[in-house]
């Protein structure tokens, strides 16, 4: 059975805000290309060119779903933690949604340890067995679920390095692009008029900061892994 597409609407891009890039004292050299103008001193991105480089994005995440490969979804600017934490599980992807921790890709090895660590207290809880010792020391086996819980509750289930990722926020989360280069691990991105797209294999143009901009992106990119899902299972 086919995979219904989904469709792009510059128009509704434009009500979302998708439309508007920063100031013109921070555009990036090579974002020139998707700019159309300025108004009121803010580079406005040219909405056919982000629809047609969306649809490459969509189309590669597309076929990494229907293989059943996984995208982990990274996005730490604190308007958007909750959107992506919740449309990450929504289609089933690991997230990272607090500080990116350095190595997360580069010393995987070490960071499964970590996390097969944090798994192990988490049952060891759930099952009581830590009722064993004293209160103080279960409080501190608290604290420290809960620091852990922070770090890698959204990549507790990630296994092996992911086959891409998504970043929400470049200028944030460049480390995670570096890493990601690094590891041969490719990139999908927004992509705001104050970043290099030059790092990404599949760059979005489009307003990284507002929450309805995000959004709008974000339920298109869930709409197609959840069709894709919904089809491979049928």
């Amino acid at each position: 059975m086919a995979i219904k597409s989904v469709k792009l609407n510059a128009e509704e891009m434009a009500q979302a805000g998708v439309n508007f890039g920063h100031r013109i004292s921070k555009l990036h050299p090579s974002m020139k290309q998707y700019v159309s103008g300025i108004k009121n001193n803010v580079h406005i991105f040219d909405l056919e060119k982000t629809v047609k480089e969306f649809e490459k994005a969509l189309d590669f995440i597309l076929k990494l779903v229907s293989e059943g490969k996984t995208i982990l979804f990274v996005g730490t600017k604190i308007q958007l933690r909750g959107l992506i934490k919740v449309s990450a599980e929504e289609c089933g992807m690991p997230y990272v949604t607090e500080r990116w921790l350095g190595g997360t890709f580069t010393n995987f090895e070490t960071i499964s340890k970590r996390v097969f660590y944090f798994k192990d207290l988490e049952a060891k809880k759930a099952s009581g067995e830590l009722e064993k010792y004293t209160k103080k020391e279960r409080l501190k086996f608290d604290k420290e679920l809960q620091i852990l819980k922070t770090k890698f509750e959204g990549i507790k289930n990630m296994s092996k390095l992911p086959d891409a990722v998504f970043i929400f926020g470049l200028d944030k989360d460049e480390i995670a692009a570096r890493e990601a280069k690094i590891k041969n691990i490719k990139i999908i991105a927004l992509a705001d008029t104050n970043v290099n797209p030059d790092i990404i294999d599949y760059p979005i143009p489009a307003n990284d900061d507002a929450i309805s901009a995000v959004k709008y992106i974000i339920d298109k990119v869930e709409e197609t892994i959840i069709n894709s899902k919904q089809t491979t299972k049928i």
